[in-house]
C-alpha cells in the first residue's frame, strides 16, 4: 500500500459520523440493568428495535455529503479526500464523489481516474463506470471509461469487478474490460505503469485506434476523424507524451495503413491507406 495510503488519517469525518450515530442509537434505546427478570421482555424488544433500526440505516446506506469534480481538456487535478483516498483525475474527465453512513462511493462520468483507496474494512469503496461497477476496501487502482466499454487496471491491493451479471477478482499487474456484453478476460499488464498518465505518458499495449483517438481527445480541442469506421479496430502500440499528441498522430501512417488528412474545419482526417 502506498505511504500515502498508510498515514494517520486527520479527517475521516465519516468515523464521526458512525459513532454519533451510535450514541444517538444508545441514548434513544438505552439498555437498564437486567436483574428483574420482568423486564426481559422489554429489553429483548428494545434490542431488536436497535437491531431494526441499524439494519435499515444499513439497507438505505443514507449519503450525508457529495461532491463534484471535473477536469478541462489538458488538465489533470489531484483530489485529497477527507477518508485519506487520493483521486487523480485525468484531462477532459468527470467524477461524483458521495460519503455514506455505510459505504464510500463514486461515479466516474466521463474519461479517467486512479485511486488510491484509503483502507477502511466496514465501509468499502464504490466506483460506478457505467458497464462496470468496482467494489475495494483499500488499494491503488485506474478506471478508465470510454462510449462503448471501461477499462480497470490494479496497481496494488485486490478489486472485484462487475459487468452484465459476471465479477471478478483483480490483483496486482491484471486488467479487465467491461462493456455492455460483459466481462472480457484478465489481461496481464505492468502493475508499475498503472497509471502512468499521471507523469504525461500514455501507454498503448494493441489498444484499438479508436480508443487511442478518445484518448487523444482529452488533450487536444482539434478534432479527430475517422473516414472509415473499420479503422478504429486497427491495434496501437508503444509509449507517447501526452504533452505532444500531435506527435503521435503524425506517427499513424508509420505504424499503421492510414494516411492523414485536413478537413475544412481543421480538423485531422484518418483514412487508408490508398485510398482516394
Amino acid at each position: 500500500m502506498s505511504e500515502r495510503n498508510s498515514r494517520p488519517d486527520k479527517f475521516a469525518e465519516e468515523d464521526q459520523v458512525i459513532a454519533r450515530l451510535r450514541e444517538e442509537l444508545k441514548q434513544r434505546f438505552p439498555m437498564p440493568d437486567p436483574k428483574p427478570r420482568n423486564k426481559r421482555t422489554r429489553i429483548l424488544g428494545a434490542g431488536l428495535l436497535s437491531l431494526a433500526v441499524l439494519a435499515t440505516l444499513a439497507w438505505l446506506d443514507p449519503a450525508y455529503r457529495s461532491e463534484h469534480y471535473l477536469t478541462r481538456v489538458g488538465e489533470r487535478q489531484t483530489l485529497n479526500l477527507a477518508d485519506g483516498t487520493v483521486v487523480t483525475l485525468d484531462a477532459a474527465s468527470e467524477v461524483a464523489v458521495s460519503w455514506h453512513l455505510f459505504s464510500r462511493r463514486s461515479e466516474l462520468q466521463r474519461g479517467q481516474a486512479l485511486f488510491e483507496v484509503a483502507p477502511r474494512v466496514y465501509r468499502p469503496w464504490l466506483v460506478d463506470a457505467g458497464q462496470a461497477s468496482v467494489r475495494v476496501v483499500g488499494t491503488r487502482f485506474n478506471v478508465d471509461r470510454h462510449a462503448s466499454e471501461v477499462r480497470v487496471s490494479v496497481a496494488e491491493g485486490r478489486v472485484a469487478v462487475a459487468a452484465g451479471g459476471a465479477e471478478r477478482d483483480l490483483l496486482p499487474g491484471q486488467q479487465v474490460r467491461a462493456s455492455n456484453a460483459g466481462l472480457g478476460a484478465l489481461v496481464a499488464v505492468d502493475a508499475n505503469a498503472v497509471g502512468a498518465w499521471q507523469g504525461g505518458q500514455l501507454v498503448f499495449q494493441r489498444t484499438p485506434l479508436g480508443e487511442v483517438l478518445d484518448i487523444i481527445g482529452r488533450y487536444q480541442d482539434k478534432p479527430v476523424r475517422l473516414q472509415d469506421a473499420r479503422l478504429a479496430t486497427l491495434p496501437v502500440s508503444g509509449v507517447f507524451d501526452s504533452a505532444h499528441v500531435e506527435r503521435l498522430l503524425a506517427l499513424l501512417p508509420s505504424i499503421l495503413p492510414v494516411k492523414l488528412g485536413k478537413g475544412a474545419d481543421g480538423s485531422v482526417l484518418i483514412s487508408p491507406r490508398g485510398k482516394k
